[in-house]
């Protein structure tokens, strides 16, 4: 049963992020054929990610210190409501007012589950099962890589209007995986009630004392924030810089694909490397890696060129998420596990805002080659703050606990 848990919690991740790349890596495909423009697609990509950045911090709260309202609860009821939005999405046609605010929800609140279902792997270790995420984490880029790999077949031959249908078909998926884990977590639970029920004693730290006494936690995510822009351009705006070298939404999907596929083998032995190598040094790894991926697109003159670029997937957002999930376990106190996770997801977010405003104007006005350009120079501003805040983070922490 403890080997089925990791496993539920896997299936949660896979149809996660097989959602991910149904509404937000076939966003522009699906936008641009409803007649939206590069900068209108960016638009409703930032607004839905500074409505979440707001949302984020308070379901963290809720989360974090809430006995009626458990973040498994959280979760379900913004999966259905997920569903519910996805539904009114095959009834619109055209640019219109209804597909802006229906598009900008969905993914706003499906960027809001991300660090809740990140949090989750703690919540379930508190049955005394030891969850492996880096292992179910795999079970994200697995799906997400075969999904992409199909995907843009599937909207060569039948059109943009697969997309929702298929994210509807997964997010029904994403409801029965959470119920399942939920009642899979309950009985062993039951079983083992001295592991520690509710271990995480909810602490009434709130959100302005979470932000003064983690200050250079903060500055870390600035590094985030940096970091991210080049990953949030290539996963909004892959179509246009492909189109750029001569490709197609084809080759798009399939670059996804071994984007994803690249993760998978670094997320599953991601426990066995860092018996061996501290999460401070993985992340100081990964971003090299990250800019290493996007200086590589930015000098590629042909589609292949930007195949070979994101084998390096493998360094760079494959080690960076599982790395940053783990320390922030690792240097957060307790009641503050939630708002941790939330915090790097909303840096995360706020530089998908800035790459989505930015990317589209810039796309615009002067091209793809100027926006990789740009998330060069981004990639070079995090690395740089991630050297020299990630360390330091951990002995404050440490400090205060002493």
């Amino acid at each position: 049963m403890k080997k089925l848990l990791n496993i539920e919690y896997g299936s949660i991740h896979g149809f996660y992020w097989m959602i991910y790349g149904v509404i937000s890596s076939f966003a522009s495909v699906y936008l641009l054929d409803r007649g939206y423009s590069n900068s209108e697609i960016g638009i409703v990509m930032a607004v839905a990610n500074v409505l979440a950045v707001f949302i984020q911090p308070v379901l963290a709260d809720v989360a974090d210190r809430s006995v009626r309202f458990t973040l498994e609860k959280i979760i379900g009821i913004i999966t259905v409501g997920l569903m519910s939005l996805t539904v009114f999405l095959m009834f619109v046609e055209g640019a219109s007012t209804g597909l802006f605010v229906i598009y900008i929800l969905l993914l706003a609140f499906h960027t809001v589950l991300q660090p809740l279902i990140n949090a989750l792997n703690f919540k379930l270790e508190e049955c005394g099962v030891r969850m492996n995420f880096g292992m179910c984490r795999c079970g994200g880029s697995l799906a997400y890589s075969i999904l992409c790999a199909f995907l843009g077949l599937f909207v060569e031959k039948y059109g943009s209007d697969i997309l929702p249908v298929t994210a509807e078909v997964v997010m029904i998926l994403l409801l029965v995986s959470i119920f399942l884990t939920v009642k899979t977590f309950g009985k062993i639970e039951e079983k083992s009630p001295g592991q520690g029920r509710r271990q995480r004693d909810r602490e009434s730290i709130n959100l302005i004392e979470f932000i003064k006494s983690n200050r250079l936690f903060m500055v870390l995510n600035v590094g985030v924030f940096f970091l991210f822009i080049n990953n949030q351009v290539l996963n909004s705006f892959m179509l246009q810089i492909v189109q750029n070298v001569g490709g197609s939404s084809k080759d798009m999907g399939e670059i996804f694909s071994l984007m994803a596929f690249c993760e998978i083998p670094t997320m599953f032995c991601f426990d066995w490397i860092n018996r061996r190598i501290s999460c401070e040094t993985l992340l100081k790894v990964a971003s090299v890696g990250f800019l290493l991926k996007i200086g590589a697109v930015f000098m590629a003159e042909s589609v292949k060129m930007i195949f070979a670029a994101h084998f390096l997937q493998l360094i760079s957002f494959a080690l960076f998420l599982p790395a940053m999930v783990k320390y922030i376990n690792r240097v957060m106190h307790r009641g503050e596990a939630v708002k941790g996770q939330s915090l790097y997801t909303t840096m995360v977010t706020i530089s998908a805002v800035a790459a989505s405003l930015g990317g589209g104007i810039i796309l615009d006005v002067s091209g793809a080659s100027a926006v990789t350009l740009v998330s060069v120079i981004s990639a070079a501003i995090g690395t740089v703050i991630v050297f020299c805040t990630v360390d330091k983070v951990k002995e404050v922490k440490r400090g205060h606990n002493s």
